[in-house]
């Protein structure tokens, strides 16, 4: 009899840590999709793009900035409300005369620079 009760003994041993072990999927709550997230909450690496407007470079007109780290252009808008406008700004980076830039507002013009230095 004493055989009998290891048997069962190592046959429960035996047969416990299967039916213990889970699925890894059970234990976790299913991902919500980017439509499905409560509002308020930004999806993680969601990209949101504002709207802009190209404006062809057509002259450059110097530096400027307390280093000379900003050059002063001309540009003329392509499209959008102001087309055909002609502004006065301030870019930053390489740039030369026929670059397309992208505008995200038109109506602030760039102050002219100052010409009274010798």
């Amino acid at each position: 009899m004493a055989e009998k009760k290891t048997n069962k003994k190592e046959e429960n041993n035996a047969a416990a840590p299967a039916a213990s072990v889970q699925p890894a999927a059970a234990g976790k709550k299913p991902q919500a999709s980017a439509s499905q997230q409560p509002k308020g909450e930004e999806v993680k690496g969601a990209v949101y793009f504002t709207s802009a407007v190209p404006a062809r470079v057509e002259e450059v007109i110097g530096r400027t900035g307390t280093r000379g780290e900003a050059i002063q252009v001309r540009c003329k808008v392509l499209d959008g409300r102001d087309s055909g406008k002609v502004l006065r700004r301030n870019v930053k980076g390489p740039i030369q005369v026929g670059d397309v830039l992208m505008l995200r507002e038109t109506e602030i013009e760039a102050r002219p620079l100052n010409q009274g230095r010798k």
